[in-house]
């Protein structure tokens, strides 16, 4: 036996911490399958087709290696008394693995592996934690099926952030969840059959939440925001096209009115030079470098104004404004594109009035807490949770 120093105290790795017999807790049994049922909370809906179910009982038949957390009936029926008659006359009920028994069942398997634990249905809180939890952390639920378990989770658990706080998550992130109980199933069964996306899904169930909409308003909306998106979608494309060419500039007026334009390889285009005398402010934009192949240089800069020499300059009240180069449109699709410039080209007090800006035009704390959330993964969600909280820090002090 290894020896024990003071360390693996503080380590928790004592080699000689002794097995313990859990027995009294938790039995692993084999169940025949008419003496168990599943639990009749489990928000799960989706469990496959019965080829699959078929091909997972014959896998389980030739080896089980996850045991089904199970407890005793009478256990269960503490915490749901009003069950007896829908779970029937069995000896135990599932946790979990709901799907595991009718693999088995229909492959026609007589038994299935189970540890008994009443320790889980000591209260409802605790089982309706073991029942949702698993299968929200390894994202077995469709997002229907997550929105009702989450649902059931408030229920037991009293308010969304208590909830949240369990799953270490922001209270939007239920919140956006519980919006899909809204929905009229034929809403959820696009959501299921994802053919409709989950943006779109949530702000419909808020609507049909606040408005009470029927099935019939709620696919109404959903054929008109199809359109909106539509022609939302084909707008960005034409400027981005748009942005790829070259702007035809307004004729100036004034003291240069006449001058001869020339070709400045500078720009790209017809236009008057900077050494030119002129009547308004001029936008400029640097050169991007040319092509490998020698072809015609490709340009895509933000805009840049060049002031003209001091002096007196001839104002006629017909004055046009000057043209501003298509790139400042390429910008506007490009979120990060347009933050560089926002960054590098505004004073301390306009990027506030930039960043403000934002929270003022969107619509709500859940459309801001979804587009941060944007794709990021769980863990740089988190990260920027902490981020944003310490930023709540510091408006407070």
């Amino acid at each position: 036996m290894a020896k024990h120093d003071q360390f693996d105290d503080f380590f928790g790795d004592d080699d000689a911490a002794p097995v313990v017999d859990t027995r009294a807790d938790g039995r692993l049994l084999r169940v025949p399958l008419k003496r168990l049922v599943p639990n009749q909370v489990n928000p799960r809906m989706d469990f496959g087709t019965k080829d699959e179910l078929i091909d997972l009982g014959k896998s389980l038949r030739r080896r089980q290696i996850q045991a089904c957390p199970a407890v005793s009936r009478s256990a269960y029926l503490k915490l749901w008394p009003d069950h007896v008659k829908s779970i029937g006359d069995v000896d135990y009920v599932l946790v979990t693995g709901e799907r595991r028994y009718r693999g088995a069942a229909a492959a026609g398997n007589a038994t299935l592996n189970c540890v008994v634990d009443d320790g889980v249905a000591k209260d409802r809180k605790t089982f309706m934690d073991a029942v949702v939890s698993e299968n929200v952390d390894r994202q077995n639920f469709n997002p229907v099926e997550e929105a009702y378990a989450v649902q059931a989770l408030v229920a037991e658990f009293g308010s969304n952030r208590a909830v949240a706080q369990h799953f270490e998550r922001v209270d939007g992130w239920v919140t956006q969840r519980v919006l899909l109980t809204h929905l009229a199933p034929d809403a959820q069964e696009l959501v299921r059959k994802k053919a409709m996306p989950l943006d779109a899904a949530r702000s419909l169930g808020k609507l049909a939440r606040d408005n009470s909409w029927n099935s019939a308003q709620q696919l109404a909306w959903w054929q008109d925001e199809q359109k909106r998106r539509a022609a939302a979608s084909a707008e960005r494309s034409a400027a981005k096209k748009a942005s790829k060419t070259s702007v035809i500039p307004k004729p100036l007026v004034g003291a240069n009115a006449g001058a001869e334009p020339q070709a400045d390889e500078f720009y790209g285009r017809k236009t008057l030079r900077v050494g030119d005398t002129l009547d308004e402010r001029q936008v400029a934009a640097p050169a991007a470098p040319a092509s490998s192949e020698g072809g015609e240089v490709q340009r895509l800069a933000a805009d840049t104004l060049v002031r003209p020499a001091p002096g007196p300059v001839s104002r006629p009240a017909a004055q046009e404004t000057v043209t501003v180069q298509a790139a400042t449109v390429g910008l506007l699709h490009s979120g990060a594109a347009l933050m560089d410039e926002a960054i590098s080209s505004l004073s301390p007090s306009e990027r506030s009035s930039f960043i403000l800006r934002y929270f003022h035009v969107s619509s709500g704390v859940e459309a801001v807490i979804e587009d941060m959330r944007g794709t990021l993964a769980v863990e740089d969600r988190r990260s920027l949770a902490v981020i944003l909280q310490q930023v709540a820090n510091g408006l407070l002090r």
